[in-house]
């Protein structure tokens, strides 16, 4: 008996029978009557024999969506028979583990997105309950078993999330009363010597199902590369392990390098989208932002040779200096070049926090530099750092493919964080105009207030200087970005509802409005964003954003995808 049999009568008892299509409930807020989606206290939720049925349409693969905590409690809904000490002990043990929540069918990452009412204790009798987790969850192993998921999520008006890794640092990876569908398990990745479908591009490329994570993708073009005594690769890959691989800066925005999608779209049909079959679809899902158009099952990218990489690590922390305006002018001397380090073709990753006085610079990235190249460009950060007398200790290395450097200077990044996330995309103007405003914005937002602990996680970056722009939804003001940079309030996860909201407020309209005063010509992103951002659409879209929002009419007429701040989601 699968895991689905066995909880489900347990867990989520239904009272409804479906009928002819219908709409949720009506419900008026501020005047306004808005149509929900179906929940589990409507009359129309499917029954037990309609998600029997679709379990059996999925081969199996559909499951109670049980938060990955539950296994530490003696109690979930009406269930007793989730409490596990073993599991509890390995999900205790890999809550930390990056790789542990990508891989569950339903966790979040950062779990302040599920309103933290189930996780791991050490105190069985604690309460679990579900939050904004979702109800059930296909785990997906074919295109088949999405399109059925899709299908029965438009029929039933249910809410839809495709979750993939859960690398979703706004909580979108996760949705009260949805059904998930899992495409985590879409691994496949073929190379292409010479690519011959509809573009300009006939270099290399590679078909890459839509779970591939930035490692595995870097592995499998080294696997190749050594079998064949080639010298390809994917370079601009995301360097977070846990994050989608289609992002990345080397050879510009990773949506300027996509060639075609393979999806799904609302009405349940497979549509690909190139140049030449749905080209309206093919912009939109360059940046367009996610679940808003279709279910992406696959990407063909281009694919570029291996090149040399060098690359220098930078710590300034208080066991260099205490004295906090020597610190500041660091963190001003540092932020103050990023026009230099972009538009030299650098990449720069750095946190700044938690709490006063740390800034780890892990790492400066010099593609096709070697040792001695990285130490010119970086000649000006050092020698007015000396001249400043501020102390620091730095690492350089140079290694003669970027998988060498990869594997070796990348840090891997802490997860299952509790925080509040914002972002602000500095450009190069505002740092020309307002650079030290910019470094005072950026140590405010690294401790906000004394009992507030808070870091920044920054990224300077030049998207692909020289190289070509695509056309595409990717807003505008990337284009001409030095600077971006993801705010961070840290929460316990023990805080009542009432400070979580007022926390959020405080992320937007102090940190965020302090961000926002010292970048008037910058921009937000989508994916490392705010929630409750202003003006949210000309913020993470610009001029793209009309468009976009016909395309997403066009295709999606009847909201069967849904997240928040996405286009047409203020309808």
């Amino acid at each position: 008996m699968n895991r689905f049999s066995l909880l489900a009568p347990a867990l989520l008892a239904a009272n409804g029978v479906l009928g002819a299509k219908w709409i949720g409930e009506v419900k008026k807020v501020d005047g306004l009557n808005y149509q929900c989606k179906c929940c589990t206290d409507n009359s129309r939720w499917p029954t037990n024999k309609d998600w029997e049925k679709l379990n059996k349409t999925v081969d199996s693969t559909l499951q109670v969506a049980v938060p990955p905590g539950a296994v530490c409690h003696k109690t979930f809904g009406n269930s007793s028979s989730v409490y596990d000490a073993a599991k509890c002990a390995d999900t205790q043990a890999n809550w930390g583990n990056e790789q542990w929540p990508t891989d569950h069918p339903i966790a979040n990452l950062w779990p302040f997105g599920t309103n933290n009412t189930c996780l791991p204790t050490s105190d069985p009798s604690e309460p679990c309950t579900r939050g904004f987790y979702g109800n059930y969850v296909i785990v997906a192993r074919t295109k088949d078993h999405i399109k059925v998921g899709v299908d029965f999520a438009r029929e039933r008006n249910l809410r839809l999330i495709i979750r993939n890794t859960g690398h979703d640092c706004m909580g979108r990876s996760t949705g009260f009363g949805s059904l998930i569908v899992n495409t985590h398990s879409f691994k496949d990745v073929k190379f292409i010597a010479k690519y011959g479908g509809p573009s300009d591009w006939t270099g290399m490329a590679a078909t890459v199902g839509a779970s591939v994570q930035g490692r595995e993708l870097f592995r499998q073009a080294l696997h190749r590369a050594q079998s064949n005594c080639t010298t390809e690769i994917t370079t601009f890959a995301d360097l977070k392990q846990t994050v989608g691989w289609a992002g990345g800066y080397i050879q510009s925005i990773g949506a300027d390098n996509v060639l075609s999608f393979d999806t799904i779209i609302a009405k349940g049909e497979y549509v690909t989208a190139n140049a030449k079959e749905h080209p309206d679809l093919y912009w939109a899902l360059k940046g367009g932002g996610p679940s808003s158009f279709a279910v992406v099952t696959s990407i063909t990218v281009k694919t570029f040779p291996e090149i040399p990489t060098a690359s220098t690590i930078v710590n300034i922390n208080s066991t260099h200096t205490n004295d906090t305006e020597l610190f500041a002018k660091a963190v001003k001397i540092f932020h103050n070049l990023s026009n230099h380090y972009a538009n030299n073709g650098m990449f720069v990753y750095f946190e700044l926090g938690p709490g006063p006085q740390r800034l780890h610079i892990a790492p400066f990235v010099g593609p096709n530099m070697d040792e001695a190249k990285l130490n010119t460009v970086l000649k000006p950060f050092f020698d007015q750092l000396d001249a400043a007398k501020v102390p620091c200790d730095k690492h350089t290395k140079s290694f003669p493919t970027f998988f060498d450097f990869y594997f070796d200077m990348f840090e891997d990044e802490p997860l299952n964080q509790q925080s509040i996330i914002g972002g602000r995309l500095f450009t190069q103007a505002d740092i020309t105009a307002n650079g030290d405003k910019s470094a005072d914005a950026l140590i405010m937002a690294a401790m906000p207030e004394p009992t507030q602990l808070s870091f920044n996680v920054g990224h300077i970056v030049n998207p692909g200087p020289g190289v070509p722009q695509a056309d595409n939804a990717i807003n505008p003001t990337w284009r001409n970005a030095s600077s971006f940079v993801i705010t961070n309030v840290i929460m316990s996860g023990t805080e009542s509802w009432a400070v979580n909201k007022e926390r959020e407020s405080f992320n937007t309209n102090v940190i965020g409005k302090a961000l926002r005063d010292v970048s008037p010509n910058g921009a937000s992103y989508v994916n490392e964003g705010d929630l409750y951002e202003p003006n949210w659409q000309q913020a993470y879209w610009g001029s793209k954003y009309a468009r976009l929002l016909q395309i997403r009419q066009k295709y999606d007429p009847d909201g069967v995808f849904y997240t928040q701040i996405a286009p047409g989601t203020e309808n």
